[in-house]
C-alpha cells in the first residue's frame, strides 16, 4: 500500500507507479546501507504549493553523495525539477520529500564500485513528525546512553543511510522508557541532537546551539532558525553545551524538516522551564510558520513554487 496521497515515484528519471518501484534483495544498499538521502517538505502557501529551500536541500544530497564517492547521473538543476514533477504527477498540494540515492544490484562486497547508483524520489502526506500535538504542548524526551559518532568514523555532515541505524538505536531505547524522542550526546560528552533533529536551548536571554564540531548533521531547518531569530533580534551562539544545561534552561526545542520547530517540555522527566512552550520557541515557531506558508516577503526567495 503507498502512503497517503503517494501514486508515482521518480526513479531514475522515469515516473513509475508506486508498485513498481522496487530493488532487488541483493542490492549493495541493503547489506551496506549505501545510500545518501533527504528529507524535505512542499507547504501550501500564499500562492499555491511551495517546496521550501529546494536548492538547499538538493545541494545537501549532492554533497553527501559526493562524500561517498556515488554522485547521480543528474545534476543539481535536473534534481530539483525531478521533485516538482513528483509533486505535480501526486497532485499534492503539501507533503514531505524523500529524494534517495543508493547503490543497487552489481556485486556485493565492502567495494561499492562495481554496483549502479540508482537516484528515487517519493512524496506524500505527512503531519507532524512528532505527534499533532507536539508543535502546541511539547514532547518529553531522555538523554540516550548511546553517542553520536566519533570524528573520523562515519561523516555526520554526510545524511547517509548508515548513519540512521545510530539514530534507530537513539530513538528505540527513548520509546522503550516511555519517552517520545532522545537526545545523543557527543564523543566528548556534550551535546550533539536528537535521532533525527537538530537541538536549540535557550539560556540567560541567549539561544545555543551546538556547533557541527559536535557530530551534528548540518540542518538546513536549523539554518534557516538561526537566520530567522538573529532577524528577531535574538543572540544565537553555536557552542559545545553541557548535559546538565538541559535541566535548567528556560526553553529546549528540537528543529528539522520533518520536526519543523517542536518544544521540549521536559528531559529525563525534569520539567524544562514552566513545563509548557516557552516564548521564545513560540516566537520562531510563529516565524517559521509564516515563512515556509508564504507570508513573509522577505524570505520568499526561500519557496520554489510547484504549480506555476
Amino acid at each position: 500500500m503507498a502512503f497517503e496521497g503517494a501514486s508515482k515515484i521518480w526513479l531514475n528519471g522515469r515516473l513509475i507507479p508506486w508498485e513498481e518501484a522496487t530493488i532487488h534483495v541483493c542490492s549493495h544498499v541493503v547489506h551496506y546501507g549505501s545510500s545518501v538521502f533527504e528529507g524535505a517538505r512542499a507547504y501550501r502557501a500564499k500562492k499555491g504549493a511551495a517546496v521550501f529551500r529546494l536548492r538547499e536541500h538538493m545541494e545537501r544530497l549532492l554533497h553527501s553523495a559526493k562524500i561517498y564517492r556515488m554522485l547521480p547521473s543528474y545534476g543539481l538543476e535536473e534534481l530539483e525539477q525531478a521533485v516538482l514533477e513528483t509533486i505535480r504527477a501526486n497532485g499534492l498540494e503539501e507533503c514531505y520529500i524523500r529524494p534517495i540515492v543508493y547503490r543497487g544490484f552489481g556485486s556485493l562486497g565492502v567495494n561499492p564500485t562495481n554496483c549502479p547508483i540508482d537516484t528515487a524520489i517519493a512524496v506524500w502526506k505527512w503531519g507532524a513528525y512528532l505527534g499533532d500535538e507536539a508543535l502546541n504542548d511539547g514532547v518529553d524526551v531522555c538523554v540516550s546512553t548511546w553517542n553520536r559518532v566519533a570524528p573520523n568514523t562515519f561523516p555526520a555532515m554526510a545524511k547517509a543511510g548508515g548513519n540512521y541505524l545510530n539514530s534507530q538505536l537513539v530513538n528505540m531505547e527513548a520509546r522503550d522508557r516511555g519517552f517520545v524522542e532522545g537526545i545523543a550526546l557527543g564523543p566528548s560528552g556534550l551535546i550533539s541532537e536528537g535521532s533525527g533533529e537538530n537541538l536549540f536551548v535557550v539560556w540567560r536571554g541567549k539561544v545555543l546551539t551546538p556547533p557541527l564540531a559536535a557530530s551534528i548533521l548540518p540542518g538546513i531547518t536549523r539554518d534557516t532558525v538561526i537566520t530567522l531569530l538573529r532577524e528577531m533580534g535574538f543572540t544565537v551562539e553555536e557552542q559545545m553545551i553541557p548535559r546538565e544545561m538541559l535541566y535548567v534552561a528556560d526553553e529546549v526545542f528540537f528543529t528539522g524538516s520533518a520536526a519543523e520547530v517542536t518544544p521540549i517540555r521536559s528531559v529525563d522527566r525534569i520539567p524544562v522551564g514552566k513545563g509548557t512552550r516557552g516564548e521564545v520557541t513560540r516566537a520562531i515557531q510563529e516565524k517559521y510558520f509564516q515563512v515556509v506558508r508564504g507570508e513573509d516577503p522577505d524570505h520568499e526567495d526561500w519557496l520554489t513554487w510547484v504549480y506555476n
